[in-house]
């Protein structure tokens, strides 16, 4: 049951149909579906499967390739004293393959690589001396640590640099696969709660997976994150723990980051965490972004040592809004949050944030998908009254969409403090950027708006049903 993916599925096809050997690798963050997507495009059917071992030294993760040799049909009787003999025992077992491609999927390959482990060298010995010499391998590689795979592969400076022939980073699901998904598990779900799952769990299928049928969105979420037997209740320190070997960083930066709703600049972030000025914590900041944690944005007018980081992803937000403020161990804290103030507030900036996931689909609603644009957020310099816009979409037909983004449960009534307050920050905005071009507000409206002396000053709206279009 695939949903989606149709664009990385047809990638590996390609690969696969190619005359000559390629090199595949395939990454994103945990529970994202990477190793699901590969099976299923090949059906289960390989020349050799093997992953590594989680937190295992050489040795176990030698035993375990001779393992998986042997499960594949190669006669062996020690397990290999290092990855360049391992890599030579893969080497007979393709040989001996009758298959038309040998497939070769080595999953978690990051796990693999433990201290002074030579698998490296070793990999890069065995793909250009034998594998990229023939025209019958396809090699993928795949695993949760993002960062380890575009650093000693994708951006490997030594033998490795640029033999990787298909680059395959696996997104989160949109709101649509998410619905999709839904709808394959027969689980019913309004469009609106898939929007509130969203804001919780993200794009997440593995998360999503854990919904159960018969259970209100609220209790599957009181189950599975705040019940101590729940699927997702450990979730945080798993996840940064499998996808950076020393997360302790990563989950200081994202943790200043969940107080402050614009972002932080780079000079801001080493002050208030206390972080040493060097490229290690530029390639922190670089590989929270990759595995899409953070963004990194401008504003109009400002220049790139200004550039700020904002936490995106929406589990992580809400760990820090809800899970950790559940000190009493509630098991029905979210039920209990819920139409608090804490909770109305968190509706409207995770709300943003689906949004900002979404531009894709709010540029085709308002039919520019086809325009060259730019994605900004702006704010100003002036503290009092001060203005904020998270979503710019800067065109280059001269227009400058404003977008205003609100979570209500019935549609949004536009009311003239409203009014007055679209009009000045267009008026700051322009005031402070210089533009010339047309500044033109969007509302994106959970549920539309409501008609009224006011409403007419918006010139487009943007619905829930336009978020969830393909």
């Amino acid at each position: 049951m695939l949903i989606g993916r149709q664009y990385e599925k047809g990638r590996l096809l390609s690969a696969y149909e190619s005359e000559y050997s390629e090199f595949v690798a395939v990454y994103g963050r945990r529970r994202v579906g990477k190793t699901f997507l590969i099976r299923e495009t090949f059906n289960y059917n390989f020349t050799f499967q093997h992953s590594g071992l989680a937190k295992s030294p050489r040795t176990t993760q030698l035993n375990a390739w001779r393992n998986s040799l042997k499960a594949y049909g190669l006669k062996v009787k020690r397990a290999p004293s290092n990855w360049l003999d391992a890599f030579e025992l893969l080497k007979e077992l393709i040989n001996q393959s009758k298959d038309k491609k040998k497939v070769i999927f080595i999953d978690e390959l990051p796990w693999m690589d433990t201290h002074a482990s030579g698998l490296i060298p070793a990999l890069e010995h065995f793909w250009n001396s034998w594998a990229s010499a023939r025209k019958d391998v396809l090699l993928i590689i795949c695993g949760s640590a993002t960062s380890w795979i575009i650093n000693k592969i994708v951006k490997n400076h030594g033998g490795l640099h640029n033999r990787v022939d298909y680059k395959i980073p696996l997104r989160q699901f949109t709101l649509n696969e998410c619905e999709q998904y839904m709808k394959a598990r027969k689980v019913n779900m309004t469009r609106k709660q898939i929007v509130e799952g969203y804001m919780i769990m993200g794009g997440i299928p593995f998360y999503w997976k854990s919904i159960q049928k018969g259970l209100s969105l609220a209790q599957n979420i009181d189950l599975n994150f705040f019940t101590a037997q729940g699927e997702l209740y450990e979730e945080f320190d798993s996840l940064y723990a499998s996808l950076f070997k020393r997360p302790e960083s990563y989950i200081k930066i994202v943790s200043l980051l969940a107080q402050k709703r614009r972002g932080l600049t780079r000079n801001e972030l080493l002050a208030e965490g206390k972080f040493v000025d060097n490229g290690s914590f530029s390639q922190t900041l670089e590989n929270l972004e990759n595995c899409g944690f953070i963004r990194s944005y401008t504003t109009i007018g400002k220049t790139k040592k200004e550039t700020l980081f904002q936490l995106i992803d929406p589990y992580t937000i809400f760990y820090y809004e809800f899970i950790t403020s559940n000190k009493d161990n509630d098991p029905k804290y979210w039920t209990h949050c819920l139409n608090t103030n804490t909770y109305h507030t968190w509706c409207g900036l995770s709300f943003e944030r689906v949004c900002l996931l979404h531009v894709d689909q709010i540029k085709k609603a308002l039919g520019i998908s086809g325009v060259i644009s730019r994605i900004y957020s702006w704010r100003s310099n002036e503290n009092k009254p001060g203005a904020q816009i998270d979503l710019l979409i800067d065109r280059d037909d001269d227009i400058i969409n404003l977008c205003e983004m609100k979570y209500t449960k019935e549609p949004w009534s536009m009311t003239e403090e409203d009014s007055n307050d679209i009009t000045r920050k267009e008026s700051v905005f322009r005031r402070e950027t210089g533009t010339s071009k047309s500044l033109s507000t969007v509302l994106v409206s959970a549920n539309g708006v409501k008609r009224n002396a006011y409403s007419d000053d918006i010139q487009n709206v943007v619905v829930l049903d336009d978020l969830f279009k393909d």
